[in-house]
């Protein structure tokens, strides 16, 4: 028997872990920072459009994401990292999906839960079950409904005007009313493609979103199937189940409208919280779409983006069981 040598370089090289093996020019940190990078336009227009409240929201929710971060990963005895910009990120997210002015201890405390409980408590990256951004959204939306629910635009240093968001217009007063608020139709839609409406910070200008999010597929650090399953199938139910009868809606409006885009791009396409296999990313968009429909249409709330893709984080562990790419080197038997 003879025994060969192992250099230090080659053992080096020698990388046992579970599959999928892939090796590329990849990190953490780079996927995370280029998808802030994404939405730089996007938060750009946002400052632009509604004034300094919507910075601060932006800074403190980012900042106080990255603080608690390197707390607790030190109460742990972890090694620190935030500067993968992972925390960074969710708490850019969060803020993002949160009214332009509340006050600035809204986004602390969503970057705490976000933070500490849904991601920390569990694991940590690459272990929580569920989007850490959206459950701190969730929770600041049981806590302070009324905050989270205030929409204000500022038109000068000390001027603000408070209006209702184009969801929650065809929630409360119904479609004619909301097409009535925007001129005409065309009004409406150069409104939400432009970002010219009252919402959350990171919800109104589709278009630089949209403009985000293909340069993540172009990166390919998300799948292109995710969003665009996730917006069609609220385009096809909305048209089919419209406010006045079958086949009457209006699929470009909800499209466009609310956090889809946003959560469509940048939050369903999650690679902890969401399947790994192409098949299972289709149906969790799927039906992550389909429950943002029945939230509008039938539910309490006018929006319902947040809750449709924490639901679906939920089952997402049973997606990855039954729907499981074929093993190689064996064929599916057929009886």
């Amino acid at each position: 028997m003879s025994t060969e040598v192992v250099k230090d370089d080659q053992l080096a090289k020698m990388i046992v872990s579970s599959s999928p093996h892939m090796f590329a020019d990849v990190s953490i940190s780079k996927i995370m920072w280029t998808v802030v990078i994404a939405l730089l336009p996007a938060v750009i227009f946002a400052v632009y459009y509604f004034g300094m409240p919507a910075l601060q929201t932006l800074a403190v929710g980012s900042l106080s994401a990255v603080v608690f971060e390197a707390i607790t990963q030190k109460i742990l005895k972890k090694k620190i990292t935030v500067t993968d910009g992972s925390a960074f990120l969710c708490g850019l997210l969060l803020a993002m999906c949160l009214p332009p002015a509340v006050p600035f201890f809204v986004p602390i405390v969503g970057s705490f839960i976000a933070i500490v409980v849904a991601k920390h408590s569990m694991g940590g990256l690459g272990y929580n079950i569920f989007n850490p951004a959206h459950i701190g959204r969730a929770a600041l939306m049981v806590s302070w409904p009324v905050l989270m629910t205030t929409w204000t635009k500022v038109t000068t240093p000390i001027d603000t005007v408070t209006s209702a968001t184009p969801l929650n217009i065809l929630k409360l007063q119904g479609y004619d009313a909301l097409i009535n608020t925007y001129g005409s139709q065309a009004g409406l839609y150069k409104s939400l493609f432009l970002g010219l409406r009252n919402g959350c910070i990171g919800e109104t200008c589709v278009i630089l979103l949209v403009l985000g999010g293909l340069f993540l597929i172009y990166k390919r650090y998300i799948d292109w199937v995710m969003p665009v399953a996730m917006i069609g199938t609220v385009g096809i139910l909305t048209w089919l189940f419209g406010t006045n009868g079958f086949l009457t809606g209006d699929p470009i409006f909800h499209m466009m409208a609310g956090g889809l885009i946003l959560g469509a791009f940048f939050m369903a396409t999650d690679m902890v919280t969401t399947p790994i296999t192409r098949k299972g990313k289709i149906i969790f968009a799927v039906s992550a779409g389909a429950l943002t429909v029945l939230i509008r249409l039938v539910g309490g709330y006018p929006e319902g983006v947040c809750y449709s893709i924490l639901l679906m984080n939920c089952v997402t562990p049973l997606i990855d069981r039954f729907v499981q790419p074929m093993q190689y080197g064996r064929s599916e038997v057929k009886p």
